[in-house]
This record gives structure tokens, sequence and C-alpha cells, in this order.
């Protein structure tokens, strides 16, 4: 009767179906000296769960800590100092002509004509580049006549089959 119950025991087993207590039941009745003999290859593999579970590792494990680098820091005061001053971009009222006082309004007219004499110097520099695009497209159309030029020395030279 015990024997048939250890066998049913261990069809469940396979097949993955046991609690704990009759996973205990097998464990314990592997640990006994007389197992019967078509069932003996079980017997290692349940000594071994029991032995197994008694083993306890005694090494012990050195943990090294981080230490936090300076980079981290640096990172994170960069982010609050560009936080600070977007909220303070976005908190103050940006300013019109009418709200500038003479100081400022003298810069920024200063600003201007800077600004104004720096674009007709380019647009100056435009006109002188466009001079010479003009320049360079005739110099382009010469050497295409040239080389028509070349084209017909030769057919001339084909035709009256002479050779230089």
């Amino acid at each position: 009767m015990v024997l048939n119950n250890i066998e049913k025991l261990l069809e469940k087993y396979e097949n993955g179906e046991t609690t704990l207590k009759e996973e205990q039941q097998l464990k314990n009745y592997f640990k006994q000296e007389n197992v019967a003999a078509h069932l003996e290859m079980y017997k290692p593999m349940f000594t071994y769960f029991s032995v197994n579970k008694q083993e306890q590792f005694t090494k012990d494990v050195p943990l090294k800590t981080k230490k936090t680098s300076i980079y981290k820091w640096i990172s994170v005061a960069a982010v609050v100092v560009l936080m600070l001053a977007v909220y303070m971009q976005i908190g103050s009222k940006p300013k019109t002509l009418s709200d500038l006082d003479q100081n400022e309004l003298m810069a920024y007219n200063q600003t201007m004509e800077a600004l104004n004499m720096v674009s007709t110097q380019l647009s100056k520099g435009t006109e002188n580049m466009q001079a010479l695009n003009l320049m360079s497209s005739t110099f382009n159309k010469g050497t295409e006549n040239i080389s028509y030029l070349g084209e017909f020395s030769n057919t001339t030279n084909k035709i009256f089959k002479t050779n230089n």
C-alpha cells in the first residue's frame, strides 16, 4: 500500500502536480535505507534535495559602494540653472519700443544703424559678385566656341584630307 502510494506521488511529481506536503513524503521515503529496487533511481535526486537544503554560503561578498561623481552634481546644477533661466524668461514681460528708456533706445538705434551699414556693404559685394558671374559665364561660352572651332578644323581636315 505504501509503495503504491509512493508510485502515485512520483507520477504526480513528474507532472508537477504535487503539493509541498506530498513532496516532503517523497523526501522522507527516499531518506530510508530500504527503497524498492525499481525506485532506486529516484533516491539520489531526493537525497540531493535534502542535502542541498542544508548547505549555506559562508564566504563574504565584498560590496563596492558607488562614489558619486562630481560630474553628476555639475549636471544637476546645470539643469537647475537652465530651468531657472527658462522660468525667468517666461515670467518676464517682453519689452516694446515704448517701454525702453533713453539709453536703451539710443543703443537700439545705434545697433540698427550698424546693421544697416553691414547690409549695404553686403549688397555692394553681391553686385560685384554678379559682375564676376557674368564674366565667368561669358568666358565659359568662349571656351565652348573654341571647342566648336576645333571640331570645325577637324571636319575640314577630313574633307580636304590634310594631316597636320
